[in-house]
This record gives structure tokens, C-alpha cells and sequence, in this order.
């Protein structure tokens, strides 16, 4: 993974991240979301994260976005605070190259600083490349929920894993 930066989110990279997550609604069960949200959607999103101060990456080479990781709140609670939830997507083309390992790693480490104790992985069964990611950084299965999302006219499973940070 030679040139290959990663660094902290910047305002240009809303097109990117937008068109990115676009794939995933659009062509995999790895996101429940059913429509793609357009720019300004994300940039809302993305907006809080930042006003929270959660991490936030972006991973690029030759200033082309590879992909985009993200850790927030498991649950808005007060009681949940300390608990994180991930997210990474990957350009379709950066996957199976070890970008997802550097990711993880470096949002793994900007969670622990942000005040997470614990970090929840929610990931559709079947998606055995996110889930073997996960095991590797010793992330433990803690539950499994059978039909619970409904995409693409059939029903999917989604595993939940743990990690103590």
C-alpha cells in the first residue's frame, strides 16, 4: 500500500464519502440504509461527528479517497457514552489489500484517546472479511440477531462483537 495516506477528514471529501457509501445502499447488504443520502445528508452527518470530536479517517493515494472510517456513539444514552460503534467502508477495488487493518488500527487507537472504553462492530452475517477483520484485532462475537434486516427482498442476519479498548 505504497503512497498511501491516512489522515483526518476535510470538507472536500463530502463528494467521495458521499459517492462511496452510495455503492454500499446501492449494491450490498453491509449498510441497512435503503437510499442513498446526497451530500448534504452526509455532510450533516459528519458535521456531528465532528462537534462530538470522534474520529473521523479518511485513507487516500494520489489524492483518490480509498475509503473512510468512523467511530460514534453505540446508542445516544447519556449511560452509553463510553461505548463506540464502527464503521468502515472501503473503495471496492481497495479491498483484500490490508487497508481495512491500517483503518481499523488507527481508528482503534483515536477511539481509545476520544474516552471510549468499549468499541461494538455491527456487521450482516456472511460479510466474513469484516468479521475475520474484527476477530484479528480481538474483537469477540457477543450476539447474533437471525431476520432482523429486511434489503433486496430478503432477510439478513447481523453479528455484534466487542471489543475492551
Amino acid at each position: 500500500m505504497t503512497d498511501l495516506v491516512l489522515r483526518s477528514f476535510s470538507w472536500s471529501d463530502i463528494p467521495a464519502i458521499t459517492a462511496l457509501y452510495r455503492h454500499y445502499v446501492e449494491n450490498s447488504a453491509i449498510t441497512f440504509d435503503l437510499e442513498a443520502p446526497d451530500e448534504a445528508a452526509m455532510a450533516e452527518k459528519i458535521a456531528r461527528l465532528k462537534q462530538l470530536g470522534h474520529p473521523l479517517i479518511v485513507s487516500e493515494r494520489h489524492n483518490k479517497l480509498l475509503g473512510y472510517a468512523y467511530a460514534s456513539f453505540y446508542r445516544p444514552r447519556a449511560a452509553y457514552r463510553f461505548t463506540c460503534e464502527d464503521s468502515i467502508y472501503l473503495d471496492p477495488g481497495a479491498t483484500g489489500k490490508g487497508l481495512g487493518k491500517l483503518m481499523l488500527g488507527e481508528l482503534l487507537l483515536q477511539s481509545r484517546a476520544a474516552g471510549f472504553r468499549q468499541m461494538l462492530a455491527v456487521i450482516t452475517a456472511g460479510t466474513d472479511n469484516s468479521l475475520r477483520l474484527h476477530e484479528n484485532f480481538g474483537f469477540q462475537q457477543v450476539g447474533y440477531f437471525r431476520d432482523v434486516g429486511f434489503k433486496f427482498d430478503r432477510w439478513h442476519d447481523v453479528v455484534h462483537l466487542q471489543k475492551t479498548l
